[in-house]
């Protein structure tokens, strides 16, 4: 395993959760990094990714709120989510970014649920 995601669980609207995604074999965290969501019924949206450099990218839905940050001793990439929303609920994955989505290497996703 490549990337492993955790910290997803059940949160209050209005609460916080951090993400984390320890990277390994191949993948330098300091390559272009993203954390991606799919809802149920909706497809994969990208949230928060590293773009070039230490240059940062938020969806709108979430800028503000959400914060993405890396370790590169732990080799270890976050995301910090505040004012959580129901509509945040969904399962996130991290990825190594490729030129395209299609080329991207995935974690395993960590299920967020935000009860109303």
């Amino acid at each position: 395993v490549q990337l492993q995601a955790s910290g997803g669980g059940l949160v209050q609207a209005g609460g916080s959760l951090r993400l984390s995604c320890a990277a390994s074999g191949s993948i330098d965290v300091r390559d272009r990094m993203g954390w991606y969501r799919q809802a149920p019924g909706k497809q994969r949206e990208l949230v928060a990714s590293f773009t070039s450099g230490d240059r940062t990218n938020y969806a709108g839905s979430v800028s503000g709120r959400f914060t993405i940050s890396r370790d590169t001793a732990k080799n270890t990439v976050y995301l910090q989510m505040n004012s959580l929303k129901p509509e945040d609920t969904a399962v996130y994955y991290c990825a190594r970014m490729g030129l395209s989505p299609k080329y991207n290497i995935w974690g395993q996703g960590t299920l967020v649920t935000v009860s109303s």
